[in-house]
């Protein structure tokens, strides 16, 4: 029979640190809360009988999130044989509310205190076994990150799970407390288990909802609440908190050491630069300007280009044209091979260079710490535009993917705001983007430097400027979720998880080409090769691709992107086959422009494109494909985020409605500077600014969700 063990603890306390180490998995570490948004699973390395689960970070069991409601209904429903509670060492007062909480379950629990390096370092002492003695429950120090201690902690774990020892509950609140959770407790005879009677009665004193709905009959503790709340002249949510602290007070003195009481630590000197006031974005700006600069523009274009001109240039295409020529392949399938698969999914590998590149930079500022100060920093400015700091850690999340980007919005505890970062997070560049990003910079801006940082920053000014808008909106007027972050402690990663992080983000766009681009650059092929021609439908020459199936369906739709700057229909089609995954537009250029072989003039796809629209139009073609709806599996996301219809469809609306907007303004504005002509277009423009200006300046509404005792005026911001 196998044995299962729950990892559960605050955010940023090591968590899917340790549940790599003991399981052997690649699940992503990242520097701040909403890294794990659902649970995971994995068989202890050498014991296909012991199953380790990894919970989302929680600060309590009573919960506000999305991802703590998945942490609770397991620990609490499923029940697993033991609990390893993982504990911050160099946070450990805050992080044992939670741990008080955790040995109220009557499910046996071993604490393992993380980071133990950093305590010693730190010069304080934490005194395990005192600790344990307080507790009631055996404490192990650990250091998940170096992977001390993490073999005994398991095994003690599966020890208790295996002879089921319950930790003795040793904790105990004042006595007026105690008296009325004891008489609560007694109301649940027969309707819980003996083990979670504390649990439960301290849960229904608190007003807990969703605990209340799990118990199949509620017994009558009005009274009791009435008491408790008198007694102490205060709500009852609040004075069992204050009696967790209280407790937790009245041992960290015997337990824990502190030696550098009132000494700044290396974290709190960088901080004070980092964080400033007036430094703290200038800083920034710098940081992800160099990131995108040696990704984009130098150490990962060289490594690109290579890929490119020699790999998918001198190497593979002539190679697999030998190797079909000397079989006798047929000429459709050749053309298939080579024009199809070859052009199309090479031409988006020919960008896996960059992307690790950047995938290796954005790994060492998640595991240093730096990240997790951007999402304090960018509170602050969110904050004054309706969104709170919790919304952007989905958008650095997604600057991997956008998937679990949109995912990672469940920590977000107010429903208007969770909503609205679903819609904005997607804005942010994500690594299927970056292929976008770097054909442009390369083939109309003689990769510019500024080109990709740019692009980043276009995804913040659309966030802000939506948060603005949307927040003075009926649907989502209200003050922001307020943001509590803890700040970890900076470190050096390790180059085994910068490494796992990056292969982990660079697999899974490899993985996206050898499936979904490789489906749709063979329906591309397809749909170019054949068409209509001298009167008949068939396959075509290579000089008849404007009588093709796709060169129909691309002039139906090349209008409606005409006012922005790039209506010729190969533009429109790989646009459109973007919503597929983002990457389909590098492959579908691939295909279009003959990327697998060289032409005769000697220039490839950056010439042909640089010869087919202005840098203008390229610009406005750039910031369209940013902006609007994602790919297929990211919109799958949001639907299941929104979990409405008339949400998903208004979220996609808005995506795709804004992308075109903000694309038209930049082309038509862009073109007037640029001594283009003014026409219908530059009026639509200006129509616009002066809308989006009206819809920046304009009143807060109140929300919809206001009470009638609430209907007051959402002051501006």
């Amino acid at each position: 029979m196998s044995v299962k063990i729950a990892l559960a603890g605050n955010p940023n306390s090591g968590k899917t640190t340790l549940f790599n180490a003991l399981t052997g998995s690649n699940q992503f570490v990242g520097n701040w809360p909403g890294v794990t948004v659902e649970k995971k699973e994995g068989r202890l390395k050498g014991h296909k009988d012991v199953i380790i689960i990894d919970l989302p970070g929680i600060y309590s069991l009573s919960p506000y999130t999305l991802e703590e409601v998945v942490a609770r209904n397991y620990l609490i429903n499923d029940r697993p044989d033991a609990i390893i509670n993982i504990v911050d060492g160099t946070n450990i007062e805050r992080n044992l509310y939670l741990s008080t909480q955790i040995l109220e379950l009557g499910i046996p629990v071993i604490m393992a205190v993380n980071m133990m390096d950093i305590v010693k370092k730190n010069g304080d002492e934490i005194r395990i076994a005192r600790l344990g003695e307080k507790l009631g429950c055996e404490v192990v120090e650990i250091s998940a990150l170096k992977g001390t201690g993490i073999t005994e902690a398991v095994k003690k774990a599966v020890a208790i799970a295996q002879t089921k020892t319950v930790s003795e509950i040793k904790h105990e609140f004042c006595k007026e407390a105690e008296e009325i959770i004891q008489r609560v407790e007694d109301k649940l005879s027969g309707i819980v288990t003996d083990g979670q009677k504390r649990f439960f009665a301290v849960k229904l004193l608190e007003k807990d909802e969703k605990i209340q709905t799990q118990i199949s009959s509620m017994p009558d503790i009005a009274e009791d609440i009435k008491e408790l709340e008198e007694k102490f002249e205060d709500d009852t949510e609040s004075i069992i908190t204050n009696e967790r602290y209280c407790y937790i007070s009245s041992i960290i003195g015997d337990c824990v050491k502190k030696n550098r009481a009132g000494k700044l630590t290396l974290s709190d000197k960088i901080d004070r630069v980092v964080t400033n006031r007036w430094l703290a974005l200038p800083i920034f700006a710098i940081v992800m300007w160099v990131v995108y600069y040696v990704s984009v523009t130098t150490v990962g274009t060289f490594a690109t280009d290579w890929t490119n001109d020699v790999l998918f240039g001198d190497i593979i295409p002539p190679a697999i044209e030998n190797i079909l020529v000397s079989v006798n392949c047929a000429g459709w399938l050749e053309g298939l091979i080579l024009d199809g698969i070859v052009a199309g999914v090479g031409a988006v590998l020919g960008f896996v260079p960059q992307m690790f590149v950047l995938f290796i930079f954005l790994a060492f500022l998640e595991s240093c710490g730096y990240m997790a100060r951007v999402a304090f920093i960018m509170d602050r400015i969110f904050r004054k535009f309706g969104l709170s700091g919790k919304s952007f850690i989905p958008m650095l999340i997604g600057t991997g993917c956008s998937v679990p980007g949109v995912m990672a919005s469940r920590t977000i505890e107010n429903d208007r705001d969770r909503k609205m970062t679903v819609m904005t997070t997607t804005f942010i560049p994500c690594g299927a983007k970056l292929p976008i990003i770097a054909l442009i910079a390369g083939a109309l801006f003689d990769e510019a430097s500024w080109v990709a940082p740019s692009a980043y920053f276009v995804g913040i000014a659309a966030v802000i400027c939506s948060g603005i808008i949307l927040k003075k909106t009926k649907m989502f007027a209200g003050d922001p979720a307020p943001f509590v972050m803890e700040l970890p402690a900076y470190h050096m990663p390790t180059a085994g998880n910068i490494f796992r992080s990056m292969w982990e983000r660079g697999w899974s766009f490899i993985k996206k080409a050898g499936t979904v681009i490789l489906l749709s650059t063979i329906l591309l092929w397809f749909l170019m090769s054949f068409g209509w021609a001298d009167g008949s439908f068939g396959m075509l020459e290579a000089d008849q691709l404007d009588s093709s199936i796709l060169a129909v369906i691309g002039n139906f739709i090349a209008p409606l992107f005409k006012p922005l700057g790039w209506g010729d229909w190969k533009m429109a089609v790989a646009a459109v086959t973007g919503l597929i995954a983002k990457e389909n537009v590098v492959g579908t250029f691939g295909i279009l422009f003959g990327f697998a072989e060289v032409a005769e003039d000697g220039t490839e796809i950056w010439g042909q494109l640089a010869g087919s629209m202005t840098a203008v139009a390229a610009y406005s073609f750039l910031v369209f494909n940013l902006l609007c709806a994602p790919c297929f599996a990211a919109m799958g996301a949001i639907k299941r985020e929104m979990n409405n219809p008339k949400w998903f469809w208004f979220a996609i609306g808005y995506q795709t409605g804004l992308a075109y907007a903000v694309s038209l303004c930049v082309y038509q504005i862009g073109n007037i500077i640029s001594g283009g002509g003014f026409g219908l277009g530059t009026i639509v423009a200006v129509i616009l600014m002066i809308g989006f200006g009206y819809l920046m300046v304009r009143p807060y509404k109140e929300s919809r969700t206001l009470n009638a005792g609430q209907k007051a005026m959402v002051p501006a911001r």
